[in-house]
C-alpha cells in the first residue's frame, strides 16, 4: 500500500515539474523575443552603416522582421547581417524598401543613343497614377502612441488598412507600410495644463518603392476637466479624419466621428485626468494634403 502511494506521489511530482517547465518556457519565449528585437534595434542604431535608416525591428518565435526604408542595397544587406548574427534569432524577414536614387555616371549614359541617331517611334506612354489631394488614407498604427510617452519628431510605423483605388486600379494596396511622425506630444498635468498629441504621415512604401507624402495633421487635445477635442489641421483639403480608440476609450471606441471638412471638431468629452492614448492596431484616417503621383502599373 505504501509503495502504491509513493508511486502516485512521484507521478504527481513529475507532472507538476513538467507543467512548471512548460510555463517557464512560455514566459521566457516572449521575453526572448522582446530582448532580440531590442538588441537588434540598438545595434542598428549604433552601426555606422545602418544608424541613419528608418527601420523598425520586431521578433516573434525567434523570427526577426525588419520594416522601414534604407538608402541603398549595402545598407539593407548590413541590416540583415546584424539580425542574422543576433543570438536567439532563428530567421530574418527583411521587408525594408530601398530608396531609389536617379542613376548617374557611366551606367546612366550606357543606354543613351548617339546624338545623330534617329529614335524609333515610341509607343504611347501609359499615364501615371495620381492620387489626388483630399483622398483619405486609412491606416492602423503598429505601435502605441501617447501624449504622455511619445516625443516630438518620433517616427512610428503604420499599415494601410484599406486599398486606395484610382479609376478602378489599385494605387495604394492594403498592407503597404507607412511611416508617420509625431508633430506634438504634451503630457496633461494632474491639476492644470493641456495634454496634446498631433501626428501626420510622411511616407508610404508601395511594391518596394518608397514615396514621400504629406497629410493633414491629426491633433487631439485634453484640457480643463477632462474635455477632449480633436481637429484636422495642416492640409486645407476637404475630407476630415477618423480617430478611433483615443483618450483611453480602447480600440473602436465610439468617441471618434467623421467630419465633412478639414478643421472640424471630432469627438466628445470624458472625465478624469486620462492622457491621450492611441493603442496599437487603432485605425486612423489621414487626408492627403498634396496629390501623390505614382508610376503607371503594367497592364
Amino acid at each position: 500500500m505504501r509503495k502504491k502511494i509513493g508511486c502516485v506521489s512521484e507521478c504527481f511530482a513529475s507532472l507538476l515539474l513538467a507543467a512548471l517547465v512548460v510555463f517557464a518556457a512560455g514566459c521566457s519565449k516572449g521575453a526572448n523575443d522582446d530582448t532580440i528585437a531590442k538588441d537588434v534595434q540598438s545595434k542598428v542604431a549604433a552601426d555606422p552603416v545602418t544608424r541613419d535608416s528608418a527601420v523598425f525591428v520586431t521578433a516573434k518565435d525567434g523570427k526577426v522582421t525588419l520594416r522601414g526604408t534604407v538608402k541603398d542595397i549595402p545598407t539593407q544587406q548590413r541590416l540583415e547581417q546584424i539580425a542574422h548574427d543576433e543570438p536567439g534569432a532563428r530567421s530574418v524577414n527583411d521587408e525594408t524598401a530601398v530608396l531609389q536614387i536617379a542613376a548617374s555616371g557611366p551606367e546612366a549614359t550606357a543606354n543613351t543613343p548617339p546624338p545623330n541617331a534617329t529614335p524609333p517611334a515610341a509607343a504611347p506612354k501609359p499615364e501615371p497614377i495620381v492620387v489626388s489631394a483630399g483622398t483619405d488614407l486609412i491606416v492602423t498604427v503598429d505601435q502605441a502612441l501617447s501624449s504622455k510617452t511619445s516625443q516630438p519628431g518620433q517616427s512610428f510605423l503604420a499599415t494601410v488598412a484599406q486599398p486606395v483605388t484610382v479609376q478602378g486600379k489599385t494605387a495604394i494596396p492594403k498592407g503597404s507600410s507607412v511611416i508617420g511622425t509625431v508633430i506634438t506630444a504634451k503630457r496633461k498635468g494632474k491639476l492644470k495644463g493641456e495634454g496634446e498629441l498631433a501626428i501626420a504621415l510622411k511616407s508610404v512604401t508601395i511594391r518596394g518603392q518608397n514615396y514621400p507624402i504629406r497629410t493633414a495633421t491629426l491633433d487631439s487635445t485634453v484640457k480643463g476637466k477632462g474635455k477632449r477635442t480633436a481637429v484636422t489641421t495642416g492640409g486645407g483639403a476637404a475630407g476630415g479624419a477618423l480617430i478611433g480608440g483615443l483618450a483611453g476609450g480602447g480600440k473602436g471606441a465610439g468617441i471618434g466621428a467623421l467630419v465633412g471638412a478639414a478643421g472640424g471638431l471630432i469627438g466628445g468629452a470624458f472625465t478624469g485626468n486620462k492622457q491621450i492614448e492611441i493603442p496599437a492596431e487603432t485605425a486612423l484616417t489621414f487626408t492627403l494634403a498634396e496629390s501623390l503621383t505614382l508610376p503607371p502599373r503594367p497592364e
